[in-house]
């Protein structure tokens, strides 16, 4: 079988800790070329990993020399590099959130329709055993009706795993667009809309910047999320956890309430109504802590996806649904009001 030729743009930590060796581990994947602005960091990893270094993306895309691309660039850059690699013909795989605006968005599943390659979004949430497991109780009807849920993604911020520390795009406005509500909330939003079944529809929020004094991005939100069916809660997002990560999610059920993540040995609690509690020990969620995961499923389902010519799990739609709630949250904070997903400008 031919091996499916990789470019990953971007070498900042997202493509060091999870991209590289996860696509070097494929067996499927000839990993050929990387890309990054930073012309000593890039000729460090193409060193490390024995590729091709550019440092201009449009000269990767053109080299012939790729089937397909990660794009693990600041969020700002997503869309662009993502619509020109789709238009050069080249498979994408683009990092979360996949856009900055809806038209963004729209835009790279247009690019996508158009070459007929494939465009996924490395929402990794779904592939937590966890979450994948309260999806299908949920769907089997054992918990019964869902009435609320509350979940949060947080931790001390960037600073600490971000190859540039405090420095990081990150904390920029022009280049990041959103804080912790784009790089944790927009997770969240995935895994709501994954475990649950459903769309959501309504969202009010409070999103501000209140512990990164050299952040000009939010780096605390609060949402309140209304679903389709009329299943309300609460996400939160953070980069001011300082002192454990917090990646849990509740849902209360009319037969049940599903922890996940919540509980440090049982990584999927169900406390029945009648008293029962059933412990589940599915492995660890994916952490940048040390020891946290070996894989995130991403790579391998978008390999999975090219090479056997399938639609990916997390497609383009999806990701632009995702964000839209993001979306939908930062213009309730601006404007104070309940903001409905579908009337989003």
């Amino acid at each position: 079988m031919k091996k499916l030729k990789v470019g990953v743009i971007g070498c900042g930590s997202i493509a060091q800790h999870r991209h590289l060796p996860e696509y070097k581990a494929n067996q499927n994947v000839e990993l050929v070329a990387v890309c990054d602005i930073n012309e000593s960091r890039v000729k460090e990893i193409a060193e490390k990993y024995e590729v091709t270094a550019y440092t201009n993306y449009e000269e990767l895309l053109s080299s012939g020399t790729v089937d397909a691309v990660s794009v693990c660039t600041p969020n700002y850059l997503h869309a662009p590099i993502s619509i020109a690699a789709l238009n050069a013909g080249l498979h994408v795989l683009c990092e979360k959130p996949m856009a900055t605006s809806k038209q963004e968005a729209e835009a790279m599943i247009a690019a996508a329709k158009e070459s007929g390659k494939k465009l996924m979004i490395a929402h990794n949430q779904r592939f937590v055993p966890s979450h994948q497991r309260a999806r299908q109780l949920i769907a089997s009807g054992e918990i019964g009706k869902i009435y609320s849920f509350r979940t949060a993604f947080g931790h001390g911020g960037p600073e600490g795993w971000s190859v540039d520390g405090k420095e990081s795009w990150f904390f920029e406005k022009e280049k990041a667009f959103v804080g912790a509500m784009g790089d944790l909330g927009v997770h969240k939003t995935d895994l709501l809309r994954y475990v649950l079944g459903e769309e959501i529809t309504e969202v009010g929020s409070f999103v501000e910047t209140s512990a990164k004094e050299f952040a000009d991005v939010d780096d605390n939100a609060v949402c309140v999320l209304k679903t389709e069916s009329g299943i309300i809660g609460t996400l939160a997002a953070s980069w001011a956890y300082v002192s454990k990560e917090d990646n849990s999610t509740i849902i209360y059920g009319e037969k049940a309430i599903l922890r996940l993540e919540d509980d440090p040995t049982n990584s999927l609690v169900v406390q029945y109504a009648n008293g029962e509690v059933v412990n589940y020990q599915l492995g660890k969620i994916q952490s940048n802590a040390a020891g946290g995961q070996r894989t995130t499923h991403v790579i391998n389902h978008f390999v999975d996806a090219v090479i056997h010519n399938q639609e990916p799990p997390i497609p383009g739609e999806e990701g632009k649904k995702s964000l839209e709630v993001i979306l939908a949250a930062l213009q309730s904070s601006e404007t104070k009001q309940i903001v409905k997903v579908s009337e989003l400008s």
